[in-house]
């Protein structure tokens, strides 16, 4: 792993202890435990001990531990199995604006089946109201709530705490907390909820595994068929040598977390300092303040690019980075996590750091970052439409152009106009009511108004 992967939020590379642990199981884990046979019971032992080593990490018991398939069927199945478990209380679920996408998808699995979800919104940073969030809990009907540790595009911290103890105290009795701790995890603590969820990749496990925790007490029962797998809440057989090299890889970083956390903390808040430096234009996303937010992961907006074309120019220079949007060339769908900010949905960049990173890497790229950065600009950035003139509203046609260019286009045309006149942008592409909103509140200019045929005008102030 070179010091220039710098997408560890997606992902590490197996640690080596993992490798090491993987390749000894390999030899006599490969039948499977359920059976009685003496190739079966050694599966079973290593399986066992797997199962040990991440509860005595988590500090939980080892029969509150499930083995999924997957980070993303660890979330389905919390999620769903929780409101399994408590169909009698109520239908509805009620989870952030900002979770992952797999718990989205299960509330849409849910709503298709007669049940009811409940969105709460976030601020410009990303972080729920927790008294909101509440509000929304102690709503009749209400069953189970989903609040994620850490959000995984921005890094806000949520309040969890704060919430999962509000939750045992509503008025209408009790609503367990579904959490996501899967970015949080990697440098945190497990959270006080009854039920939560980790993803082994993130700390250099494999890919294959996912960790669901549910608390004894907990009112949840398998959402789908089941075999005899995980006493009888498992989805088919498991990878033994792979959860044993899971175990391992979380045993192995465990140990260091909060010095390495320290340290990768440090060279966020030199990116933070330089980056505004080095791009003016920049938009740091996320809580300001170091408390709030991960010690591994940044996001900000460089306006007037193609997050996706910078992306692909920095992994030429050696940097592999993440675009903190779903606006690319093959999607129309916006990030749901920066449309819920009202950030710029296009030309973000993610930079999630790992235990690998040195200073001189990070020298590195802030030093390539302004001279990607130019030559995308200047090799993406297509003429302005022509104007059109309607007496005191001057118009600019960007339909048919794709995000970021009705922003590109608003920002090179509005000073033309005096202070005061209104300019109209016409966009078609679905991310232009996101992003020319979220435009006008970075730069101080006036959104006006905007309607269902793509029009938006812009009064500028300044």
């Amino acid at each position: 792993m070179t010091g220039g992967y710098l997408d560890a939020a997606s992902g590490l590379p197996w640690h080596p202890v993992a490798i090491e642990a993987m390749q000894a199981a390999l030899a006599d884990g490969w039948a499977d435990p359920g059976k009685l046979t003496g190739t079966s019971r050694r599966s079973a032992v290593l399986l066992d001990a797997a199962r040990a080593a991440v509860a005595a990490e988590f500090g939980i018991q080892p029969d509150e531990l499930i083995f999924c398939p997957s980070g993303a069927a660890a979330l389905h199945l919390a999620v769903l199995g929780s409101l399994a478990g408590r169909h009698r209380a109520g239908r509805t679920l009620v989870h952030s604006a900002v979770e992952h996408s797999a718990v989205f998808k299960a509330a849409d699995w849910h709503a298709a089946r007669g049940g009811t979800v409940s969105v709460v919104g976030v601020d410009g940073t990303g972080r729920v109201d927790p008294h909101a969030f509440l509000a929304a809990a102690a709503a009749p009907g209400v069953a189970t709530a989903v609040l994620q540790a850490a959000n995984h595009e921005v890094g806000t911290r949520q309040p969890v705490a704060e919430v999962a103890a509000g939750l045992t105290e509503l008025a209408a009795g009790p609503v367990p907390l579904v959490v996501d701790a899967s970015q949080e995890l990697v440098y945190g603590e497990p959270p006080a909820a009854p039920i939560f969820t980790a993803d082994p990749r993130l700390w250099g496990g494999p890919a294959g595994v996912g960790l669901l925790v549910v608390r004894r007490g907990t009112r949840w029962q398998p959402p789908f068929p089941t075999d005899e797998t995980e006493a009888g809440r498992g989805l088919g057989a498991l990878n033994v040598p792979a959860v044993v090299g899971a175990a391992a890889a979380l045993r192995a970083t465990r140990a260091d977390r909060l010095a390495q956390a320290d340290r990768l903390a440090g060279y966020l808040d030199q990116l933070r300092a330089r980056l505004p430096e080095l791009v003016p234009d920049a938009m740091l996303l996320g809580p300001e303040q170091a408390a709030d937010r991960l010690p591994q992961l940044l996001t900000f907006s460089c306006p007037y690019v193609d997050g996706e074309a910078l992306l692909t120019e920095l992994d030429r220079h050696g940097f592999a980075v993440s675009s903190g949007s779903s606006c690319t060339a093959d999607s129309l769908t916006p990030s749901h996590v920066l449309v819920a900010m009202g950030a710029l949905s296009s030309g973000n960049l993610r930079i999630s750091l790992h235990p690998g990173v040195e200073q001189a890497d990070l020298d590195r790229f802030l030093n390539m970052l302004p001279v990607v950065l130019s030559d995308v600009r200047s090799v993406n950035a297509p003429p302005l439409p022509t104007g059109i003139d309607e007496g005191e509203n001057a118009v600019v046609d960007s339909r048919g152009r794709r995000c970021p260019l009705p922003i590109l286009d608003l920002a090179r045309a509005l000073p033309t106009i005096p202070i005061g006149a209104r300019l109209t942008v016409l966009a078609d592409d679905p991310a232009a009511a996101n992003d020319i909103a979220a435009w006008c509140r970075m730069t101080g200019q006036q959104l006006l108004d905007c309607d269902d045929l793509g029009r938006y005008r812009v009064r500028r102030v300044r």
